[in-house]
């Protein structure tokens, strides 16, 4: 039976079930009517219903019931022919319609199966018709479509992560070679000759900043890594004070451009690497002040809302096209959906967006209308601290009934 198709399979169990059927048909027929014709014997031979034996039968009687048995006998013996008969026709029809049937009934599965054969990594887009009515066959359908859709975004989505890692590859490369190219053109063209002290000491200070630069990328892609892989503690913080050390780190830098900075800070607690935090916060005010203009201003708001703790800061600065706002957040990326040479490395918002991912948070990039942009990082907000918030709560609430 292994080797039948599942359509020879069906057929098969069909005709058997009929041939069955037919079969226990024939033999109840077979004996009803043996029954009857007993029971017809029986009146012939006269017995008396209390089971007193007939006198002798004439001669006559005697004939008529030899007929009665010669009529028996032949009666079911064309019964059973006509019924073998009847039962080998009626059999071969239902063998023939069961393949039919079961090609009917197995035709979804083999538009199913056609799909998928023509389906490949480059062509997902083909679907499998799902029949009326609502019924195994298309609940079946359903679920393949389903999964094909789930395939298609996981593809869709590797391709992405692919070309993002294959652009990240490039940046770095050539982040890293920028400075390399910087040191060795020094180099050469200071020993093209015969230098003297002065240009020799030109060189090492262009060597020396070629060297720190590489050593910023990399503490940066350093970090970056490290908050791409997960948080390896967990703390009680509070993004309120973390955002005040940070002004006041970066408080020189404002006033040297005239940069005025307003501070909203209100309690925002929150549980993670106060490590990563604090590089999170510091990354986003060294872009609200380095992309800004003189006499800016700069504003950093902390609070809660809804269970978690938000930290917004916006500032002024040049004009960024709505559109290109998100792309802010990719690495080596400083406007205009490309790399541009500044003072920045381009791995700050790529390093807030790690941060931020994960401890479980949300980042938004907007662009401000009058310039600058608008940046919003939502957390979860630390258990520990509200549990104890509400407690205090209810006993305040305990404490004022009478």
């Amino acid at each position: 039976m292994a080797w039948l198709t599942a359509r020879a399979r069906l057929a098969l169990l069909q005709t058997v079930l009929v041939l069955a059927a037919g079969t226990a048909l024939t033999g109840l027929t077979y004996l009803l009517m043996r029954c009857r014709t007993f029971a017809t014997r029986l009146d012939l031979a006269g017995t008396d219903p209390s089971g007193t034996p007939p006198p002798p039968m004439p001669a006559p009687a005697e004939d008529l019931r030899a007929f009665a048995d010669r009529v028996q006998a032949e009666t079911l013996s064309a019964l059973l022919t006509r019924a073998g008969l009847a039962l080998v026709v009626v059999t071969g029809l239902a063998a023939v319609l069961a393949w039919l049937v079961a090609g009917r009934v197995l035709r979804p599965i083999r538009v199913i199966s056609a799909t998928a054969r023509r389906l490949s990594a480059e062509n997902l887009t083909k679907r499998v018709p799902v029949t009326t009515p609502a019924d195994e066959l298309s609940a079946l359908a359903g679920t393949i479509n389903g999964m094909l859709d789930r395939i298609q975004r996981g593809v869709a989505e590797r391709d992405r992560v692919l070309d993002s890692q294959r652009l990240f590859t490039a940046n770095a490369a050539h982040e890293l070679r920028t400075p390399l190219t910087t040191a060795r053109t020094a180099i050469d063209v200071t020993l093209d000759g015969d230098p003297d002290r002065a240009e020799l000491l030109a060189m090492a200070g262009d060597v020396r900043d070629a060297v720190e630069h590489m050593q910023r990328i990399l503490d940066g892609l350093l970090l970056l890594a490290r908050s791409q892989a997960g948080l390896t503690a967990r703390e009680p913080a509070d993004l309120a004070t973390i955002a005040a050390a940070a002004l006041d780190a970066a408080a020189a830098r404002a006033a040297a451009v005239g940069i005025a900075v307003h501070p909203r800070l209100r309690p925002a607690p929150v549980t993670g690497e106060p490590v990563l935090l604090e590089r999170m916060i510091g990354n986003l005010v060294d872009n609200a002040i380095r992309h800004n203009e003189a006499g800016g201003h700069l504003t950093v708001d902390t609070g809660t809302a809804g269970g978690h703790a938000v930290l917004r800061i916006f500032n002024s600065g040049r004009q960024i096209p709505p559109e290109e706002a998100e792309w802010l957040l990719e690495p080596f990326v400083h406007g205009q959906g490309t790399r541009v040479r500044t003072d920045g490395l381009g791995l700050g918002l790529s390093i807030v967006r790690a941060v931020t991912l994960a401890h479980r948070g949300r980042i938004a990039v907007t662009a401000r209308t009058g310039g600058g942009l608008d940046v919003t990082v939502d957390l979860p907000q630390s258990p520990v601290i509200t549990d104890a918030r509400s407690r205090a709560t209810g006993s305040l609430q305990e404490m004022a009934l009478p």
